[in-house]
């Protein structure tokens, strides 16, 4: 009797034994097999002459999916080492490569792909003169282009890795092989997607992101898989797709925490890039102004290749110049100090445009009663429900409940409640009332919502229609308008005494990154950042353009404390709906933990920054190791062992290298 091995979606170590019958699928083919009640998808990862199951309960496979090829072996490589080092199961690795469409049981069938055959020269129309720095990363790159070569290609905002990327392209089109790069938002992807068409009209481009149709989607994933699309640019589920002679990947914002997924499979994106190239023996390149500390460190010990863009790559462009307005002295009036609506109208009258960036979309944060103090809660979530005045509701961002907002207040019936805080909207309304007649666009994700929308203001703000941009990180990186010539920065305080070890790093970056949007062109910029610790080093760095200096503290606070890059981490999150259950497993996992390994440290269960989210109690416990060595294996037992203890009250799971403790 012949026996498949088929990997299923779900988060579980084994596969699945089935009677391959009259179909005879290769390895790593789609199948449609019974599963207790229902049909579903799953992969042949296997094969094997006897099972375990008793023959009479081996059910045979219904049918092979036969509009996808099989994945390849280096394809079911790349799972293997997601679900081992992820702690999930294979088929689940596997089911979230694969676009939904190619998921369905039933599904319309798709067209089939187009053949792009591609031009002598690699489809290359136009390669701009690079500058000596520029070159010397380059050379860097193509110098071991034939093996794997991990390289971080640190350069200021403005330095133009871009460029670097688009004659790294060019090189692997000429050599017959694939480029993949990786974005970390979808709000960047279109403006970059234009760009790398115009430089490549005779390659075939696909983009690959989760906003796109299902179709469409699944398209692009065939072309990759068939070697059709020989660049592709997409967000972080780009990396699992499967390409037939992938010979180059670029992970732009390399530091960016969007390349983690926090859901289900929690991988991320820039470390499986990584992993990918040095299994495929092609080189991968690390873009950013603001390296992670991970990266960064592997740069010092040799582990990466480093080159570093120290100057904008426009000429007679300079850094922009970044001052802090000390909000104590002058104190903000619906959040814009005396000082920032000044610098407004003076660009206003010079003709440029000005960028006002607050990391917090809606109207304002909180709904408040002053006479007795009731404010705007989600009843299932413990965050507030933030007030988005144009919809006239309150929103948790969280758990995604709405509700209408109330003209009296629901505790003691008084109508004195009012918004407190400031979101964009609110900062919108407030620079309308400031800077009368000026056009302001804002951009969040609200606003960005409708489709085509985020295209339409960006082509505004590029013609010159849009005087003032307001908006969150969707405006931070990526975006190159040369006449913007002023950033303000408001309300960034927060983030300097957070308990998350990774907020200083975190905020710099951002801080970088927006700062970069400014002067890019020929005139000068400025950055206005309004706080009430002016004198704080994190701010003097940013002001400084000093990454270095900023590295070196961090780093050594990360040495002295025992996190990344100096140590391995892992969280076990849990949740229930009954209070006390979450954290009760958690002492529980705890005990059985300590009695696996002494190679590793456990910490007792806390409550995560959301205590309650969408109706569910949830708390958390760190692990701690000194090397990947003894973390990994350790984590691989005790998830073993918890697993079979089999409590069905509680949702948890294992999330490895955690970006948020």
């Amino acid at each position: 009797m012949k026996i498949a091995r088929v990997a299923l979606d779900l988060p579980l170590d084994e596969t699945f034994d089935f009677r391959i019958g009259e179909a005879n699928p290769a390895p790593g083919a789609l199948v449609v097999v019974p599963f207790g009640t229902r049909t579903k998808v799953g992969v042949v990862v296997g094969r094997a002459a006897r099972s375990d199951v008793a023959p009479e309960r081996l059910k045979e496979i219904a049918r092979v999916i036969d509009d996808v090829p099989p994945f390849s072996e280096g394809d079911l490589a790349l799972a293997r080492f997601c679900a081992r080092y992820y702690q999930r199961g294979l088929g689940e690795v596997l089911a979230a490569s694969l676009p939904p469409r190619l998921r369905q049981v039933r599904r319309r069938a798709l067209p089939p792909a187009e053949t792009h055959p591609l031009a002598a020269n690699g489809g290359f129309v136009r390669l701009h003169p690079l500058t000596p720095d520029q070159s010397a990363a380059l050379g860097d790159v193509l110098g071991g282009f034939e093996r794997f070569h991990p390289v971080l290609l640190q350069g200021v905002t403005g330095g133009g890795k871009t460029e670097v990327y688009l004659h790294l392209i060019a090189e692997a089109l000429a050599r017959g092989r694939q480029a993949l790069l990786l974005v970390p938002e979808i709000a960047l992807t279109p403006q970059l997607e234009q760009h790398v068409r115009s430089r490549f009209p005779e390659a075939n481009l696909i983009a690959a992101h989760s906003h796109l149709a299902e179709g469409e989607r699944a398209r692009g994933w065939l072309a990759a898989q068939s070697g059709s699309a020989q660049v592709v640019l997409g967000t972080r589920l780009a990396i699992l797709m499967p390409f037939a002679k992938l010979g180059l990947i670029v992970v732009d914002e390399e530091h960016d925490p969007s390349y983690k997924q926090q859901e289900g499979l929690r991988y991320s994106a820039r470390d499986v890039a990584v992993r990918r190239a040095q299994q495929l023996g092609i080189p991968v390149v690390l873009g950013t102004a603001t390296p992670s500390l991970e990266s960064y460190e592997n740069a010092l010990l040799g582990r990466y290749g480093h080159r570093v863009l120290p100057f904008r790559a426009v000429a007679g462009a300079a850094m922009p110049e970044v001052r802090t307005i000390d909000s104590r002295a002058d104190r903000p009036v619906e959040g814009l100090s005396h000082a920032l609506t000044g610098a407004l109208r003076a660009r206003l009258e010079r003709g440029e445009q000005s960028l006002v960036f607050i990391n917090r979309r809606g109207f304002a944060p909180v709904l408040h009663c002053r006479p007795c103090g009731w404010h705007s809660t989600c009843k299932r979530c413990s965050a507030n429900l933030v007030l988005h005045l144009r919809a006239g509701d309150l929103r948790c961002h969280h758990c995604g409940h709405r509700e209408r907002a109330p003209a009296r207040c629901p505790n003691c019936g008084s109508d004195d409640i009012a918004p407190v805080g400031h979101g964009t909207q609110r900062i919108e309304e407030a620079l309308r009332e400031a800077l009368p007649g000026a056009a302001i666009a804002r951009v969040d994700r609200d606003a960005a919502s409708a489709r085509g929308a985020l295209k339409e203001t960006f082509r505004k703000v590029r013609e010159g229609e849009v005087d003032v941009l307001v908006g969150t990180q969707m405006l931070a990186k990526g975006h190159d308008y040369p006449n913007l010539t002023l950033v303000g920065v408001l309300e960034a305080d927060s983030a300097l005494f957070s308990a998350d070890f990774r907020s200083a790093e975190r905020l710099f970056a951002l801080l970088v990154q927006v700062s970069g949007r400014a002067g890019r062109g020929d005139r000068p910029g400025e950055v206005l950042i309004q706080t009430d610790f002016p004198m704080h080093p994190l701010y003097a760095a940013v002001a400084r353009h000093d990454y270095a200096q900023f590295a070196a503290e961090a780093l050594e606070e990360r040495r002295l404390a025992g996190f990344p890059p100096f140590a391995h981490l892992a969280l076990l999150r849990a949740e229930s709906k009954k209070a006390g259950e979450a954290a009760a497993f958690l002492r529980n996992a705890a005990r059985v933990g300590r009695r696996l390994s002494d190679r590793v440290e456990l910490f007792d269960p806390v409550a995560p920054p959301l205590e309650r989210r969408a109706g569910f109690e949830r708390s958390q416990l760190l692990v701690r190791a000194r090397s990947r060595g003894a973390l990994q294996p350790f984590l691989a037992e005790w998830r073993r062992a918890l697993a079979a203890r089999d409590d069905r009250r509680v949702r948890w799971s294992v999330d490895v290298d955690p970006q948020e403790v």
